[in-house]
């Protein structure tokens, strides 16, 4: 990493899908909470769109199906069945292993469009919140990726110029996001294939 970008001075992760493997645990909870108000969503449906905010993926299955929900109870629903299943959530080890790595060494944060009881607690469940010096979610900013918002605002809290900062992400909104923000960004995708081929 230092190789490939020597001149980084702060990493910013995102969180599901990069340090956290939840997207699994997601693809149950989104179903659940939409079956509260008597909708059924394909878990299928939701990976299609992994890299979502909670807002972006209420707005789309509104469309689909022609009706206003209530968001509230749809959420509520989510967490309970998200927060019953916390501990079968795994840590995306090739990513952790970096941030260990480089706790202390270098600033870090956490910059997820998910919402922030969702965020902290999967990061506390397996001990990873402990690493980090910021931790950024929705509720910090005005726009989700892929606008620039929540790195921009990581990066502030860092004390540090974007451009300085090094950026870990597996979804197409993130790396857009990470880009528009001026940050240098690693596609973890890219990470896991080289991991799973050595």
């Amino acid at each position: 990493m230092k190789e490939r970008f020597p001149d980084t001075k702060a990493l910013i992760f995102d969180c599901d899908g990069t340090l956290v493997d939840s997207l699994g645990l997601y693809a149950l909870a989104w179903p659940a909470g939409l079956r509260s108000t008597g909708h059924a969503m394909e878990p299928s449906w939701y990976l299609e769109r992994g890299g979502f905010s909670g807002d972006m993926l209420m707005d789309a299955f509104e469309q689909e199906v022609g009706q206003t929900l209530d968001r509230a109870q749809v959420m509520k629903a989510v967490w309970s069945t998200y927060s019953e299943g916390i501990d079968e959530l795994a840590e995306i080890a090739a990513v952790t292993a970096i941030a260990r790595e480089f706790h202390g060494r270098l600033p870090m944060a956490v910059a997820s469009s998910g919402p922030s009881d969702f965020v902290r607690l999967s990061l506390r469940s397996l001990g990873l919140d402990v690493l980090f010096d910021a931790i950024v979610t929705i509720e910090d900013v005005a726009a989700a990726k892929p606008a620039p918002d929540l790195f921009l605002e990581a990066a502030r809290r860092l004390g540090m110029a974007p451009g300085d900062c090094l950026v870990f992400e597996d979804s197409v909104q993130g790396v857009q996001a990470a880009k528009a923000a001026g940050c240098n960004v690693i596609d973890v995708r890219e990470l896991l294939e080289e991991a799973a081929e050595a």
